[in-house]
């Protein structure tokens, strides 16, 4: 359950982040901070669906599900989804999903070794050199 709570709340962290850039910038930094967000986002979502994802699977479907969302600009989406899946493909906003979901794998990955403590690491290293 830990997981799921941590998921919850980077994906608040998430949403405070984009509506404060949305709010204090504009142009192109604005536009492509939101799409790398939106991917941290979806990471977070993803989690919380299937907390025991490891962080680079996680990372790795929220990258997918943001490309296919892209990609599928391209034939039209349906125009009561586009409030919140976007309407024009743009190719740079491609990489910028890919810096999101890389985002979220460093933070994902850094929590985890901070919570990992000297004491549990110590322990776990003389358990495996004892054995």
């Amino acid at each position: 359950m830990n997981t799921r709570w941590r998921a919850l709340g980077g994906a608040v962290v998430t949403v405070a982040a984009g509506l404060t850039v949305r709010a204090s910038a504009d142009g192109d930094f604005a536009k492509y901070a939101g799409d790398a967000l939106y991917t941290v986002l979806v990471c977070c979502v993803v989690v919380l669906l299937a907390p025991r994802l490891r962080t680079g699977v996680a990372a790795g479907i929220g990258l997918a599900f943001s490309w296919a969302v892209e990609f599928w600009q391209i034939a039209g989406i349906p125009a009561f989804l586009q409030p919140v899946l976007g309407s024009t493909f743009n190719p740079p906003d491609l990489l910028w999903y890919f810096v999101g979901a890389g985002l979220y794998w460093c933070l994902a990955a850094c929590s985890g070794a901070c919570r990992s403590s000297p004491r549990r690491r110590q322990h776990s290293t003389s358990k495996s050199s004892s054995a």
